[in-house]
C-alpha cells in the first residue's frame, strides 16, 4: 500500500474570520514578527478595522465600548496603545505621600474603573447610613482623542458627571471652570502621580476655596513650548539692541519663571493595591468594610499574606500619616484553618459573643476556624469589654460559607464582622456622593 500523507490546511487557507481570531490572541510585537513571513499576509496585519479591532475587542470588549472612543474617530491601533498602557490603571489605588495641600478631608482610598468610552477614577469612602453601603464619587476623567493624545480632567469638588462629549468639549477648551487639566504619570506599576497640566493653552481663569486647590486669578499658563520658545528668542534679542536690554530681559524671566511655578492643583501619588480579592489559597486576602465603630459606622481593613505565610490586617488610611500603615488590627503566623466539626469549646467561644455589624446583616454560618497569635491596639470607643492594648492576645477568625469572615479575641465579647468591597472589578453597595 503506497503511503499517503495527510495534507494539513496552511494558515493561509483558513476563512479571514479565523486568521483575525487566531491573530487576536497575539501581541503587537508578535504581530509584526508574524507580517515578516508572508506578503499576503501583510495587508491583513496592516488592517485597522480587522485586526486591530479584533485586538481591542477581544482585550477590551467586555469592559468598554471599543467603537465609541474619541466618537469613533481614532484607530484602533492608537487606541489599542491607549488602552494597553493604561489598564495597569484599573483598580484600587491609595492615596500617598506628603502634601502641601490640606487633604485630611479627601478619602485616602481611589478606585479606577473602565466606563463607556474613557476612564473614571472615584474617591471611595465609607458610608455613614448606618449600613454597609460606600460612597462613590467620581472625580477623574481620562480619555483619549482622535490623535491618540491622552485628555484628563479632575473635578476637585467630586461632581464630574461624565459623558462621551468630554473628550470633544475639552478639545474646543469650552469645559466648566471647576475642572482641571491633568496628567497621570506612571512611576513603575504600582505607583502614579495625578498633576495639573499646566501647558494646556486653552484652560480659562479659575478662583476655588477647595483645600487641594489655591484660590488665585491667574489663569493657567497659556501658549504651547514652541510659542514660548519663540517668544524669548524674540524678547532675548530685541533686549539685547535695546538700553538695559539684559536687566529687562532678566526680570522677565523671573515674572515667567515665578508665573510657571504657580499651581491650582497640587501633585497627588498613589500606591496601587495589589491582591485586593480573596483566592481560594488566600481566602482572607484583600479590601473590606467593618461596621466596628460604636454608632456602626463603616471602616476600612486591608488583609495581607506575607512572604513566610503569615497574615495580617491592617486599617486603610492615608499613609502620610504617621504609622498609618504599620500598626495591624490584627495578625497571625498560623494559616491552618480548623475544619469542622468543632469542638464543644470552640462552638461556646463562638456563640457566647455579639455581632458587632448593621442591624440589617445575616446571621451567618461559620465553615472553618483560625486562630489569632497576636493583635494592636483594637480599641472600640465607648464598647463595654474592649480590648485595650493588646500586644499578646489570642483570637479567632471564623470564615462564613458565603466567602466572609469575622474576627475577635477571646478576653472580649464579641465579633467584628467584614464585608466584600468589590466583587469581579465593580463596587458593591453604593451610595451616590452628595
Amino acid at each position: 500500500m503506497a503511503n499517503s500523507e495527510t495534507l494539513l490546511p496552511s494558515f493561509s487557507d483558513l476563512p479571514e474570520d479565523v486568521q483575525l481570531c487566531i491573530l487576536s490572541f497575539l501581541t503587537p510585537a508578535d504581530v509584526a514578527a508574524f507580517a515578516c513571513t508572508s506578503k499576503r499576509l501583510v495587508s491583513l496585519c496592516r488592517s485597522d478595522h480587522k485586526l486591530w479591532f479584533s485586538l481591542c475587542d477581544r482585550s477590551w470588549g467586555s469592559k468598554t465600548q471599543i467603537k465609541k472612543w474619541a466618537s469613533g474617530k481614532i484607530t484602533f491601533k492608537r487606541l489599542y496603545k491607549f488602552l494597553s498602557e493604561h489598564e495597569g490603571l484599573i483598580g484600587f489605588w491609595r492615596r500617598s505621600g506628603h502634601g502641601r495641600n490640606d487633604a485630611g478631608s479627601l478619602p485616602p482610598l481611589v478606585f479606577f474603573e473602565w466606563g463607556p468610552t474613557f476612564i473614571t477614577g472615584s474617591r471611595v469612602s465609607p458610608s455613614r447610613d448606618g449600613d454597609y453601603s460606600v460612597t462613590k464619587a467620581p472625580f477623574l476623567f481620562l480619555s483619549v482623542n482622535s490623535r491618540g493624545e491622552r485628555v484628563g480632567f479632575l473635578d476637585p469638588e467630586c461632581r464630574l458627571e461624565l459623558s462621551d462629549d468630554l473628550v470633544g468639549i475639552g478639545e474646543l477648551g469650552l469645559w466648566e471652570n471647576e475642572l482641571v487639566p491633568i496628567n497621570v504619570s506612571f512611576m513603575g506599576n504600582c505607583h502614579v502621580v495625578i498633576e495639573e497640566n499646566r501647558s494646556c493653552s486653552n484652560s480659562p481663569p479659575r478662583v476655588s476655596n477647595y483645600g487641594n486647590l489655591r484660590g488665585e486669578e491667574n489663569g493657567v499658563e497659556s501658549g504651547s513650548p514652541p510659542d514660548r520658545l519663540m517668544s524669548e528668542m524674540y524678547q532675548y534679542f530685541a533686549n539685547r539692541t535695546s538700553p538695559c536690554g539684559d536687566r529687562a530681559w532678566r526680570r522677565q524671566r523671573r515674572r515667567e519663571k515665578e508665573r510657571q511655578g504657580r499651581r491650582k492643583w497640587e501633585p497627588e501619588h498613589f500606591v496601587k493595591i495589589v491582591n485586593c480579592s480573596p483566592t481560594p489559597s488566600r481566602p482572607l486576602q484583600g479590601l473590606w468594610k467593618v461596621g466596628i465603630c460604636d454608632n456602626m459606622n463603616l471602616d476600612f481593613f486591608l488583609v495581607t499574606y506575607d512572604d513566610i505565610g503569615g497574615i495580617a490586617c491592617r486599617r486603610v488610611g492615608d499613609s502620610s500619616k504617621p504609622f498609618s500603615g504599620y500598626a495591624p488590627v490584627f495578625w497571625t503566623s498560623n494559616t491552618t484553618f480548623v475544619e469542622p466539626p468543632f469542638s464543644p469549646e470552640e462552638q461556646y467561644i463562638y456563640d457566647g459573643r455579639i455581632h458587632l455589624r448593621p442591624p440589617t446583616s445575616d446571621n451567618e454560618v461559620v465553615s472553618r476556624i483560625l486562630c489569632i497569635n497576636s493583635s494592636y491596639d483594637l480599641v472600640i470607643a465607648d464598647l463595654p469589654g474592649s480590648t485595650v492594648n493588646p500586644w499578646q492576645v489570642e483570637g479567632r477568625i471564623w470564615q462564613y460559607e458565603n466567602g466572609t469572615f469575622g474576627f475577635g479575641f477571646l478576653r472580649d465579647n464579641h465579633i467584628i464582622d467584614l464585608k466584600h468591597i468589590a466583587k469581579d472589578g465593580h463596587l458593591l453597595n453604593i451610595n451616590a456622593a452628595l
